[in-house]
């Protein structure tokens, strides 16, 4: 994903891949392009790239996700500037709609619940702590890579020894409006398609 506010920022598209200390960062400028880097290991943390309405034909208000049409206008930017850094991004959509195909107990905690999640592509296993997620509903998922609007990261894991890969999302979770359901998840109405993606 990656954020523009030009009220509350600036003129600047923030795009964010990893986050280290502040003090652990440091930054070299390239034109507009400033690139973040890690001071330990050297690798890329993310660019923000000032005087962004100059370069990028359509900048919403946000978080956005990074699109072919963006990325292309990056990547002539990144040319423009002589800087040569790898820029095979994963576009991807990581909100996408679901269908929950499968759920049992988990075997080693009493409130969570092993999802088989369809995502229309693929079927993914989700450890879920909700008290209302239950077989046939459609869902919002999180999937692997995914920047939650709060700033985490959705990565693989293991929920008391069961694997997970991404997370069945609620609405407060989502920073949506009606995120009023308490600790449930987002429960979809039967108009939403099975993989598609999902607008945060």
């Amino acid at each position: 994903m990656i954020y523009y506010n030009e009220k509350g920022v600036g003129d600047v598209l923030l795009i964010p891949f990893n986050e280290t200390d502040r003090d652990n960062r440091t930054h070299e400028a390239f034109g507009d392009i400033v690139k973040i880097t890690d001071k330990t290991d050297g690798s890329v943390l993310g660019y923000n790239i000032f005087n962004a309405s100059r370069h990028f034909s359509d900048l919403g208000n946000g978080q956005m996700r990074m699109d072919e049409e963006k990325l292309e206008e990056l990547k002539k930017l990144f040319s423009d500037q002589n800087l040569n850094d790898n820029l095979d991004l994963d576009l991807e959509e990581k909100f996408v709609v679901g269908y929950v195909a499968e759920i049992q107990p988990h075997e080693n905690a009493d409130k969570l619940s092993v999802c088989q999640v369809d995502l229309g592509d693929q079927q993914v296993q989700i450890v879920c702590g909700a008290p209302n997620v239950d077989a046939g509903q459609k869902v919002v998922v999180a999937k692997v890579g995914a920047v939650m609007p709060g700033g985490m990261k959705i990565k693989d894991a293991k929920l008391r020894g069961t694997a997970s890969s991404g997370m069945i999302c609620s609405s407060k979770e989502l920073h949506l409006s009606d995120g009023s359901e308490g600790k449930g998840i987002l429960v979809l109405d039967d108009s939403y398609e099975v993989g598609a993606p999902f607008p945060v």
